[in-house]
């Protein structure tokens, strides 16, 4: 049986915004246009359930109201959800 290696993640900075529902959906457009993202045009919310559509590396996900928006290090975005965002990141 392999012996399992303990591994810690390097500290990253990065940047997030929390998605709150419609009422932050611009907000977070604009905050991504800003940063040079190129699908922020393409990224949607759905008004009948308020969840943000993003374009990620990995194809289309979905954000809920909640969830953290994060620009990676590679400039790229993506939801995480709460739980795994208070587990992972703290404040820098």
């Amino acid at each position: 049986m392999a012996e399992a290696l303990k591994f810690r993640k390097k500290p990253v900075v990065i940047e997030a915004v929390q998605f709150t529902g419609l009422d932050s959906y611009l907000s977070i457009v604009e905050w991504m246009k800003s940063v040079g993202d190129t699908h922020a045009l393409a990224n949607e919310v759905r008004f009948s359930t308020p969840i943000m559509l993003l374009q990620t590396l990995e194809g289309t996900m979905a954000a809920n109201p909640g969830d953290w928006i994060i620009r990676g290090v590679q400039g790229e975005f993506y939801p995480c959800k709460p739980d795994i965002f208070d587990a992972t990141y703290e404040a820098a």
